[in-house]
């Protein structure tokens, strides 16, 4: 199909068949097996779409008649650390959206499960509802606005043919659980916690970009170990996991329409 043009929203070709995925990404480690497993290339920096001076990182190439382009919100300039967090997300997917006009948006990532609510380590959920847990403004309709609940993209198919996990996440900018956010979380029923999806969701939102959102688990935030020491030691393999499901998202979304997912 050909793209949209510069003026109407990308789902405008919502009715033919998906030719543009962006995958957004919060952590090298987590897109590096991706670039891999798709064959991408990195786009060169003096051949970058991405404004001067922005640290956001893009691979692209073209696999099973999609072209594909993965975007990371890269480096931090100053500490050198993966520029994590729903500030950075939502920047790198504003700019995406707008200059490379994504047929559908694929929010990869790892997350946090609740055991409570079925989660184990490694496994992989597709996001059926999205919502902030640390955007606390306790005044009437600000509130909703702060908690920013939607749904997301349905995809029966995807999930009937690949068997993930559904599961609702909720998203904020401290890889820990205050109290405040425990209660916030458990509000928005949610099943894993991550630190970009409802920032992602909120931009694809408002230029009518369907967005769906693959997360594996790498900790359990209700179980036993500290959450930063289970998701070092579980990153590396979750990833594996993570990057399995997204090539059978990626593969089952090829040579299909918006309306067949």
């Amino acid at each position: 199909m050909a793209p949209p043009s510069s003026e109407e929203p990308a789902a405008a070709s919502g009715a033919g068949a998906i030719s543009k995925v962006l995958v957004v990404i919060a952590m090298q480690t987590e897109a590096l097996p991706l670039v891999t497993r798709f064959q991408l290339v990195e786009a060169a920096a003096d051949d970058s779409i991405f404004p001067k001076g922005a640290p956001w990182t893009r691979y692209h190439g073209d696999y099973k008649g999609l072209h594909i382009d993965l975007v990371w919100p890269g480096k931090d300039p100053v500490l050198g650390v993966d520029s994590v967090g729903t500030v950075s997300a939502a920047l790198v997917t504003y700019a995406s959206i707008q200059l490379l006009k994504p047929d559908l948006i694929i929010n990869a990532g790892t997350a946090g499960g609740f055991k409570a609510r079925g989660a184990g380590i490694g496994d992989v959920f597709l996001a059926s509802d999205v919502a902030f847990h640390d955007r606390r403004i306790p005044i009437p309709v600000f509130d909703s606005y702060g908690i920013g609940a939607r749904k997301t993209f349905e995809t029966p198919n995807i999930v009937k043919e690949l068997n993930l996990k559904v599961g609702k996440l909720s998203t904020g900018d401290s890889l820990d659980m205050s109290p405040h956010d425990e209660t916030a979380i458990l509000s928005n029923e949610a099943t894993v916690k991550d630190m970009e999806g409802a920032a992602v969701a909120y931009v694809a939102d408002l230029f009518s970009t369907p967005a769906i959102f693959v997360k594996a688990v790498t900790d359990i935030v209700d179980g036993e170990k500290p959450t930063a020491e289970e998701f070092l030691q579980n990153l590396i393999s979750v990833t594996m996991a993570l990057d399995q499901a997204v090539m059978q998202v990626v593969d089952f979304i090829s040579g299909k329409c918006i309306s067949d997912l």
